[in-house]
């Protein structure tokens, strides 16, 4: 698998990441350990994760694959901080006492003594920016967190962000953001952004939470995230008229190129300006390898136009110059 250097920084991590939200409730430990097994035999790296994915599950459940099935070493191991996990004075928000205590948690729930990629998993307006900073910076000279990215920032915290970081703190990499054909908001300023600061991007939800596969086109699959209770609102987001152009575009697209709707749209992410790595989550060993095979597709100019067209949103004033 291609290996990109992530933003201005000298991490480089695999074009395709492995997502596991779905770990300890929709993914049991053994097809987890599968998972993390097949994603690394083939040459994936980044391996993303959060404090708050299933209560802690999903670390506690990476942790026991790492060092046992897959060496650490092997990968680039990424998890967020600031969602809230209980309600006590430090469990949740990006206060210093708050950070690193969840920090701790991480590492103690993954069993490792770093984080390669410590991600600020929402902007926190209760808490000055500068305190929340010199938190990840705290943490990076610790030895604790090797680098440091942010997640769903908008346009304007991204920049005041990268901009106090760049001066005073430990730099920001990364910004993990939704982004797919379905959602393209961030090209209005976050992109740019991160573009100008040099800090590269990781889309979630590529697949436009599932709904790119085309699965959803008729009806709503048994197995599916769509009919799970908890993540069926999630999925029900993209399940528009505007989406239902977008996808049939995509799976004529993928009928063209003898390959799947699913790597025609990873494809169509995966090579974005400024993207580095679609976080792609998978229910099954089967299911990423699907995901994995869009590493053998690159689009044509003409399909790639094709799909920018119809998925395109509408840019104005201040995103672009006045006439």
């Amino acid at each position: 698998m291609e290996q990109r250097h992530l933003g201005r920084s000298g991490l480089r991590v695999s074009r395709l990441g492995l997502g596991t939200m779905t770990w300890g409730k929709d993914t049991d430990a053994d097809e987890a350990a599968s998972q993390l097994v097949a994603f690394v035999d083939l040459g994936g790296t980044l391996v993303d994760t959060a404090d708050v994915y299933s209560d802690g599950e999903a670390e506690r459940i990476l942790g026991g694959i790492l060092g046992d099935l897959v060496p650490r070493d092997a990968v680039v191991l990424a998890t967020k901080a600031v969602a809230r996990r209980d309600d006590g004075p430090f469990g949740g928000g990006a206060s210093r006492g708050a950070l690193l205590s969840a920090l701790d948690g991480s590492l103690r729930r993954l069993g490792v003594d770093h984080i390669d990629l410590w991600q600020l998993h929402a902007w926190d307006d209760r808490v000055p920016l500068e305190e929340t900073l010199s938190a990840v910076d705290f943490a990076v000279r610790a030895g604790k967190a090797r680098y440091v990215g942010v997640s769903n920032y908008s346009g304007w915290q991204l920049a005041t962000a990268a901009t106090l970081s760049r001066s005073d703190t430990a730099p920001i990499v990364s910004n993990q953001v939704e982004y797919s054909l379905l959602e393209r908001g961030i090209e209005r300023e976050v992109a740019p952004a991160a573009a100008y600061h040099g800090i590269g991007l990781l889309p979630w939800a590529p697949l436009g939470r599932g709904v790119l596969t085309g699965k959803y086109r008729t009806s709503t699959p048994a197995d599916s995230r769509g009919a799970s209770p908890h993540l069926a609102p999630y999925v029900e987001h993209h399940r528009t008229d505007r989406a239902a152009r977008i996808v049939q575009a995509v799976v004529t697209a993928a009928d063209g190129l003898a390959t799947s709707p699913l790597s025609v749209a990873l494809a169509w992410v995966r090579d974005r300006p400024g993207v580095v790595a679609p976080i792609v989550g998978a229910r099954d060993t089967g299911q990423l390898l699907g995901s994995l095979l869009s590493e053998e597709l690159t689009l044509p100019s003409a399909i790639r136009a094709a799909l920018d067209d119809v998925s395109n949103i509408e840019l104005g004033y201040p995103e672009l110059p006045l006439d």
